[in-house]
């Protein structure tokens, strides 16, 4: 089989491209690791008018695109490594706490799908209302302020772990960020109700772990022995 050329093929230069029907390609490789992800584990960057590297989190910028890891180690690497002038093949200003922006828009996605949610009926918020509702039927994701109370999210997530398997917690938003979400100033506990917002939300959150730490993931630790 003819292997693409370099300088032609999406999954290999990192850039956009199109299958051989013509279809736009849901598989990008990474400009740095070239390891081959979906999306969904990437993020998108173009050029603006005057060639500043512009991170892309809704994928809908006009115009090229090189797709990164959506690592903040990774990031670090393309731009010590000058990766997106070689991807664009141009001279590129790489604007300073570029990792940082993209953790901030990430942020900015989650809490906006939340607020969708939030719309379709999809959410549940308040200690009391979210225990009521993993009574009557399984979580898509719960969701646990980082500054949250120790012994509330605890009891939260015991109660939806005897109740089903496979709990999913998203907890690497401060309240205030998940409040912002909802028009309140706080959110400590809230709930998605499975379906497609719950899929989304946890793509968009899986995007986020790799630019901020995940605190779920050690707050059970001791109690899960």
């Amino acid at each position: 089989m003819t292997e693409p050329h370099p300088k032609t093929d999406a999954r290999v230069t990192g850039t956009e491209g199109q299958t051989a029907d013509g279809s736009e390609a849901s598989v990008r490789q990474c400009a740095v690791t070239r390891e081959r992800l979906g999306k969904d584990g990437l993020v998108r960057f173009v050029l603006s008018p005057d060639g500043v590297v512009t991170p892309d989190i809704a994928e809908k910028l006009p115009g090229r695109g090189v797709w990164v890891t959506a690592d903040r180690a990774v990031l670090a690497e393309a731009v010590k490594k000058n990766a997106f002038a070689r991807a664009f093949k141009s001279s590129v200003t790489v604007p300073d706490g570029l990792a940082d922006t993209v953790e901030r828009l990430l942020v900015q996605r989650f809490t906006g799908l939340l607020g969708m949610a939030k719309k379709a009926g999809d959410v549940v918020l308040g200690y009391d209302q979210v225990r009521d509702a993993l009574q009557k039927r399984p979580p898509g994701l719960l969701l646990e302020a980082a500054d949250g109370a120790e012994d509330g999210r605890t009891k939260v997530y015991f109660l939806a772990k005897a109740l089903y398997s496979g709990v999913d917690v998203a907890g690497a938003l401060s309240a205030a960020e998940l409040g912002m979400a909802f028009g309140r100033d706080r959110v400590i506990h809230g709930l998605v109700r499975k379906g497609p917002f719950a899929k989304s939300l946890a793509a968009a959150y899986a995007r986020l772990s790799g630019f901020r730490d995940r605190p779920e993931l050690d707050w059970f630790q001791d109690q899960d022995r």
